[in-house]
C-alpha cells in the first residue's frame, strides 16, 4: 500500500522539514509514501502556478491507496481538497499521529 502526506505548504517556511520528518518515520516503521513536499527536486515548481501543483498533487493522490493528515491540515485551503478528492475516490484517511502510535495500521 501507499500513503499520500497531506498538510500545510503554502505559507509555512518550515513545511519541507515538516513532511520530511513525516516521511523518514513512517519509512522507518515500513510505510511506503509519497512526499508532495519532495516533488521540486524533479519538477521546477517555481516556474509553476498553483493550479498546475495542485493537478499534479491530485495525480500522485490518485495512486495513492491513504491518505495521511499532517498536524495543520485542517488550515490548508490544498490540504482540504486532498482530503475531499480522497473522500470521493474511496481513499482510507488517517492521521500520523494514528500511524506513528499505532492506533490504526495499514499494511
Amino acid at each position: 500500500m501507499i500513503g499520500y502526506l497531506s498538510g500545510p505548504i503554502t505559507g509555512h517556511k518550515d513545511y519541507r522539514r515538516q513532511f520530511a520528518k513525516a516521511a523518514a518515520a513512517l519509512k522507518e516503521m515500513g510505510y511506503n509514501v509519497i512526499n508532495p513536499a519532495a516533488i521540486d527536486d524533479a519538477i521546477p515548481v517555481e516556474c509553476m502556478s498553483y493550479e498546475e501543483i495542485m493537478r499534479i498533487d491530485l495525480e500522485l493522490l490518485s495512486i495513492a491507496d491513504y491518505l495521511v493528515q499532517l498536524p495543520g491540515w485542517e488550515r490548508s485551503i490544498g490540504a482540504s481538497r486532498e482530503l475531499g478528492f480522497a473522500l470521493g475516490t474511496d481513499k482510507i484517511i488517517v492521521s500520523l499521529e494514528q500511524l506513528l502510535t499505532k492506533e490504526v495500521t495499514l499494511s
